[in-house]
């Protein structure tokens, strides 16, 4: 077998073993850093006197986003209550004010929400409906009948529950349409 020059070298004692290093040469203070077991320190720059630390900037600007969540998670938290504190107050208002029958046969249609909805009456309760005399409140996904005192004292805790109330003067001006409020379709 062939020795390479190396091995032949090696062997006859001329040229001692010698490790080399993959990494490129580094400068003699690393080195000697390297030798006394101490890291590695990049050696800092100041900042400019008008300007700011970047990590100071960066700490400064997560607390500040924080801050903000903070603040935004509280509002989210108190708008929370408070309707959870209305839709209380509306839910104790209609306990046992509400009077819609079982057997309720012709349906009121009006709109809320940007869409048609119903509500069953019997002949009676769709003249006061149509009169003024009695609202319609949605509470729960179901549109409850109610007297309209009920109904402007609901409209005062939160105006979106209300579904419908028919203003008096308002119909009057509305019936001249030549449509009948009774039209049943």
């Amino acid at each position: 077998m062939v020795d390479s020059l190396r091995d032949q070298l090696l062997k006859s004692g001329i040229v001692k073993s010698v490790r080399r290093d993959p990494r490129p040469a580094a400068s003699a203070t690393v080195v000697a850093a390297r030798k006394a077991g101490k890291p590695q320190r990049a050696p800092r720059r100041s900042a400019a006197p008008g300007e700011m630390d970047l990590a100071k900037a960066y700490a400064l600007r997560a607390q500040t986003q924080a801050r903000e969540r903070r603040q935004l998670e509280q509002e989210l938290a108190e708008q929370a209550r408070l309707r959870r504190e209305r839709k209380a107050k509306i839910q104790q208002l209609l306990a046992g004010n509400t009077l819609n029958k079982a057997d309720a046969d012709q349906p009121r249609n009006f709109a809320y929400a940007g869409k048609i909805r119903r509500v069953y009456v019997d002949a009676a309760q769709l003249l006061a409906l149509n009169a003024g005399q009695l609202g319609v409140v949605q509470q729960g996904g179901r549109y409850l009948l109610v007297t309209c005192e009920v109904a402007r004292k609901v409209q005062a805790i939160d105006p979106h529950h209300l579904a419908l109330l028919v203003d008096p003067a308002e119909a009057a001006t509305v019936a001249d349409d030549g449509v009948p409020d009774d039209l049943m379709w």
